[in-house]
């Protein structure tokens, strides 16, 4: 497990690297607006990264196995680019420095690949549980590291260039994890070729019963979470009148501290009552939860009320996320599971990408804030029925390593 935990740090470092945080950096450095915007675009290769998967399926550095070469050469390169962003100064230099933030973008989307791969490899049946949530916890601990503290030190000890140095060291320090994590117990040939390791992947999942259903199921899974957070902190801060510093110390670091929580317990209860059960009641948490934002669309703006709301919200949404990765890794066959793991994870961001954002603005217009807080609970229902429709398939999964 302590493995898992480094290499979910060293999964989460990068992210806000190359975007909030860089595009803090250019916002002092007084970037124009239009330029800062286009630095959005660096995130690109996160949702893109099941393309190149399958040569990370079919081909491997020839040093640590078949998932730890992969993991190990991407973060010493992740560990040398970070270093490198420091050596520029986004007003003089923001080409060169967007150019370093794609690169590091596309290195920790690999990195991503690799590791989602190896957590599947390597857990058992009964470790998944709690592999899942020390994946989360590592990953969130990663962006309170590289997101809020980053800029603290960034302003008031290191400066932004001699910051990002120290995010490269942390990185490299990260690559010792990896050298030391443990070998999956049964380890499965590549592909032959590259064809088939982009091939056989879609095959192999689509030849199962009810391979569909169980996509859908993915997609709709947390799509009433994700209506709910598209537009939390404009709600907040428009909507239910709270100060920037308050939405700030609450909603970003009181709440992923609560994320991390709901995580972990979302990882106890799964070891206890199974994978399918904890589904379904974390997926009706997640739902009930939603109700908390329409409590405070209602009231006055008090703090504590806040507080209590993103409180219950991020702790089921943290546990609603562990059983979720969980599932994910259920799905994957080993052979397959860079491609696998990749195209499914990049499936599970349909929803959010593609409805949730586009859609939350004409929903909160014509309902209000209040109405369209009620509406996401009800969006959340059909994920719940399809999941209850696919309880066996999932009920096979948590008593198979599906091989």
């Amino acid at each position: 497990m302590f493995p898992l935990l480094v290499l979910g740090f060293a999964s989460g470092l990068p992210l806000a690297l190359t975007g909030g945080t860089l595009q803090a950096w250019a916002t002092v450095a007084d970037v124009s607006l239009q330029n800062i915007g286009f630095l959005t675009l660096v995130g690109s290769a996160y949702t893109l990264k099941f393309l190149w998967a399958p040569l990370v399926d079919r081909y491997a550095p020839p040093m640590l196995g078949r998932r730890r070469s992969w993991i190990f050469l991407t973060q010493i390169l992740l560990a040398v680019s970070i270093a490198a962003m420091g050596l520029y100064s986004p007003g003089q230099h923001l080409g060169i420095l967007a150019l370093l933030a794609v690169m590091v973008a596309f290195l920790s989307a690999t990195q991503d690949i690799a590791f989602d791969a190896y957590s599947t490899d390597v857990l058992r049946k009964d470790e998944r549980a709690a592999g899942a949530a020390v994946k989360v916890l590592g990953y969130r601990l990663a962006m309170i590291v590289s997101g809020g503290l980053a800029l603290i030190i960034a302003d008031r000890w290191l400066g932004w260039s001699n910051m990002y140095f120290l995010m490269g060291a942390m990185m490299a320090a990260c690559a010792i994890a990896t050298l030391l994590a443990p070998e999956p117990e049964h380890v499965s040939k590549a592909p032959r070729t590259l064809g088939l390791a982009v091939v056989q992947p879609l095959l192999e999942f689509f030849g199962r019963r009810g391979a569909w259903t169980i996509l859908l199921l993915i997609v709709l899974y947390k799509l009433g979470d994700a209506f709910a957070g598209a537009l939390s902190t404009t709600f907040l801060l428009r909507g239910a009148g709270f100060s920037a510093t308050e939405v700030g110390t609450v909603n970003k670091v009181f709440g992923l501290a609560t994320t991390i929580v709901g995580a972990l317990a979302g990882g106890a209860f799964m070891a206890r009552i199974g994978l399918y059960r904890s589904l379904m009641l974390f997926g009706i948490l997640q739902a009930v939860s939603n109700f908390g934002y329409w409590v405070l669309a209602v009231t006055p703006p008090y703090l504590y009320s806040m507080a209590v709301v993103v409180a219950i919200e991020n702790l089921c949404g943290g546990m609603g996320t562990a059983a979720f990765v969980a599932l994910l890794m259920a799905l994957c066959k080993q052979e397959f599971s860079a491609t696998q793991f990749a195209l499914l994870s990049a499936l599970s961001a349909v929803g959010r990408t593609y409805l949730a954002g586009p859609l939350t603005p004409p929903l909160v217009d014509m309902l209000g804030w209040p109405g369209f807080f009620v509406v996401t609970v009800f969006i959340a229902l059909p994920g719940l029925v399809l999941l209850h429709w696919r309880r066996n398939e999932i009920h096979a999964l948590d008593t198979s390593r599906a091989e």
